[in-house]
């Protein structure tokens, strides 16, 4: 890991500094456009053709059923554990549901809003370095509370050509309608058309490889008319410690987030005072004890840690790299939480490691990296939701208001506008109405 001393550089220095690796979308989409077109117009042959090709696995069939959670079988620790975090991310999502919203903005004039579910939703499940059936709970739950009615599950099969027991097993938890055993581009674009077996949906959400990420952002703006949950790269973590934080907990933390792939970047921030000698150490040696440590290992060299003054001048930096994931193990957690602007989500204190969202804290895992924390913010319930709003003028409502509509319209030029409010003024005046 590289370092650099806060008080030593500009923020455009800094922000050099903490760049993350460059993806270039034109490049690949470039590879990616072959595939694309090839599945919206031979559907399920076309993604088992580049299923075969990427994942060296023949699949019997595109999309499989989804089988009931009871008839999957799996050690009754591995099942508990997936019960209970879909039971805190299911509590936690659920308090999220908006109330309608109705508000009487004037005399005889009403206004509502009202939220309805995303009816058609896709879930991508990655599935290449590691089996992540966290993500379809974390994709799944909200979907299920928010009453999506066709739920389509992707993700890449095993080598076996089917799909690993812990992901079947949540998929049941969260309703699935649809398990296609896919990935990358082809699983994106099934989604995005439909083809003969995969229903086609409105929105899709999930995170992937860079390939996954530019198809959804490539097919958002074609006449699939598809939106997305966000653009998202890599994963990544930032970590602010000072003289009270542990190393062996910060080095623990830097390492679960760097044997995501070789692509992922950690962050440390090193507020004065904390033992960055031991840090080094531990790092080594827990890297030695993990089974992915040279993914790991690569993924430290994309990594910098930051050395700053204050507290302070931590939030100052965090806050220019808008991490996904901030984890705050200072003296006093919640009062840098404060001037937090900028985050995924943030874990606060030393007995808070990212792994606790990962799984089962409550908190969705599925998350703006890449600096997008800046405008987007992760899953949750509302992703799968779509607000309409509503009004109703009584006659009072239209004598009140129409004058001002009918102002408003002459100086756009909308006759049509204003004669909509004319004519009734008049049928009112008339006795008409």
């Amino acid at each position: 890991m590289k370092t650099i001393s806060f008080s030593d550089v500009d923020e455009a220095e800094l922000l050099s500094s903490l760049a993350r690796p460059n993806i270039e979308y034109s490049t690949i989409l470039d590879q990616i456009q072959p595939i694309i077109d090839d599945v919206r117009e031979h559907g399920d042959e076309a993604v088992e053709k580049w299923t075969e090709k990427f994942d060296n696995v023949t699949v019997d069939q595109t999309c499989i059923p989804v089988p009931h959670p009871d008839t999957i079988e799996l050690p009754k620790k591995v099942k508990k554990a997936f019960d209970n975090a879909y039971r805190n991310i299911y509590n936690f999502h659920i308090a999220q549901k908006p109330a309608d919203l109705k508000v009487r903005t004037m005399e005889g004039i009403v206004c509502e809003r009202i939220s309805r579910p995303i009816e058609r939703v896709g879930l991508y499940v990655p599935g290449g370095t590691a089996v992540l059936p966290s993500t379809t709970l974390m994709l799944g739950v909200p979907a299920q509370i928010a009453g999506c009615s066709t739920i389509v599950l992707t993700t890449p099969p095993n080598k076996e050509g089917g799909v690993h027991p812990e992901v079947l097993y949540t998929a049941g938890l969260i309703g699935a309608t649809h398990i296609v055993l896919a990935g990358g581009a082809q699983a994106v674009t099934a989604m995005a058309y439909g083809t003969e077996s995969v229903p086609k949906v409105d929105k899709i959400l999930g995170p992937g490889n860079q390939y996954v990420t530019a198809a959804k952002m490539y097919l958002q703006n074609t006449n699939a008319q598809i939106s997305i949950d966000m653009p998202a790269g890599p994963s990544e973590v930032l970590v602010i410690a000072d003289e009270s934080s542990n190393p062996a907990f910060v080095a623990a933390d830097l390492l679960s987030q760097a044997e995501h792939g070789v692509d992922s970047q950690v962050v440390l921030v090193s507020v004065d005072g904390f033992d960055l000698k031991n840090l080094h150490e531990e790092i080594d040696q827990q890297l030695e004890k993990l089974s992915r440590r040279d993914i790991a290992k690569n993924a430290l060299e994309n990594s910098v840690i930051v050395k700053v003054h204050s507290v302070d001048e931590a939030v100052i930096v965090s806050n220019l790299y808008a991490p996904e994931h901030l984890i705050i193990q200072t003296k006093k957690p919640r009062k840098l939480l404060e001037n937090v602007t900028n985050a995924g989500s943030v874990f606060l204190g030393k007995w808070t490691p990212e792994s606790l969202g990962d799984y089962a804290s409550g908190t969705n895992h599925t998350l703006p990296t890449y600096g997008y924390a800046r405008m987007y913010s992760g899953v949750s319930l509302q992703s799968y939701l779509k607000f309409i709003t509503v009004q109703k003028a009584d006659k009072d409502g239209i004598l009140k208001l129409g004058p001002t509509v009918q102002t408003m319209a002459d100086v756009e030029g909308l006759d049509a506008h204003k004669n909509a409010v004319t004519i009734r003024l008049e049928a009112l005046k008339m006795n008409k109405s």
